[in-house]
């Protein structure tokens, strides 16, 4: 017999909602891994040194490919340097915006703070809004109704997965809420989670971002040529695919509305240049947990926690062979979703 598809409503206003909130999910206790208090504090410890080191690198790469690109541009060789700048541009400041939103990449908070700017403005998430949502995220981790940030509903949409390769879904939307903040207005979904206080910045933040993209535009007018968009604006989108294939990791075919992060997050082994553009993102379990662990301890977490942990995936390839079939299933039947195998309690 077929299976009804029948779909939930993941806005933060409809019934959903109300139903997270009956069921004690909203806002509740999370399960949290044995660690010893006075190990967690260590690892909590922020410093400078590790996030400069790898901001300046990050410029350096972006500075030389740009460069690169600038140089061969006019030529079909200009496709590799504007290649690897737009992955480090529309990629790996996700990364970075998603760090420096927790204030934990650097010991300072200015630095924090000034390249989360910087990195909201490059993934096209204006910085305030984006804090206030991913906050609810943390606290409401996959629960339909009240995270904001569910990027796999259920049955999944292929063709929007598809489009999020190039932020052709994302991108507009983002834009088009830049267009509402500029005219001093919120969405419905953002008026749940954005302060009153915080609304005046979401607004003059709104109005910088799209004059500088309209300055961007103006100037390729008037030189009859896409390159300073390729620099500016364009990489958003050229550049996104590489965030999506390690964004699909965390949660994508997991389960939903559960107050255990081994349940709905994934651990996935990388290489040293995938952990470099991703920020150790990769531990991601252990990130959810304990979200104030700074990116260059979570592989230090991760030893402290394993025996409490489902088995990691091996590498990006053996989640993804977990995650497609699990998205397909989920097209004929929202009810399935992968159980993570928990170890027996200690």
């Amino acid at each position: 017999m077929p299976i009804e598809i029948s779909k939930r409503d993941y806005s933060l206003i409809g019934r959903d909602t109300k139903l997270a909130e009956e069921q004690g999910l909203a806002s509740a206790e999370w399960y949290a891994c044995p660690i010893s208090r006075a190990r967690l504090k260590e690892l909590m410890q922020r410093r400078d040194g590790p996030a400069i080191r790898d901001t300046v690198i990050w410029f350096a790469l972006l500075g030389i490919t740009g460069y690169l690109g600038y140089r061969l541009w006019g030529s079909w060789w200009a496709i590799l340097p504007f290649a690897a700048y737009g992955v480090l541009y529309g990629s790996s400041s996700d990364s970075r915006w998603h760090e420096d939103l927790h204030r934990t990449a650097f010991k300072t908070t200015w630095m924090n703070d000034a390249l989360y700017e910087i990195g909201s403005f490059m993934i096209l998430r204006e910085s305030v809004p984006w804090r206030w949502s991913h906050t609810r995220h943390h606290t409401d981790t996959i629960i339909v109704g009240r995270d904001p940030e569910i990027a796999f509903p259920r049955p999944p949409d292929f063709l929007g997965i598809f489009l999020a390769a190039f932020a052709l879904k994302s991108g507009p939307r983002e834009l088009g809420r830049m267009c509402i903040h500029c005219l001093g207005r919120l969405t419905a979904a953002e008026a749940t989670y954005i302060p009153d206080e915080e609304r005046h910045k979401v607004y003059r933040n709104a109005r910088i971002y799209v004059l500088i993209y309209a300055g961007f535009i103006a100037w390729s007018l008037a030189i009859h040529s896409i390159l300073p968009l390729m620099y500016v604006g364009l990489p958003s989108f050229y550049g996104a695919w590489l965030g999506l294939i390690y964004g699909t990791t965390q949660h994508a075919g997991l389960a939903e509305d559960v107050l255990d992060h081994r349940l709905n997050c994934r651990t996935v082994y990388m290489n040293p240049i995938n952990r470099f553009i991703y920020w150790n993102m990769n531990y991601h379990v252990e990130h959810h947990m304990f979200p104030m662990v700074p990116y260059h301890s979570l592989a230090a977490l991760h030893k402290e926690l394993k025996p409490d942990m489902p088995k990691p995936y091996g590498s990006i390839l053996e989640a993804y062979r977990e995650i497609i079939p699990a998205l397909l299933r989920q097209r004929k039947d929202p009810t399935y979703f992968v159980k993570r195998e928990l170890p027996a309690r200690r």
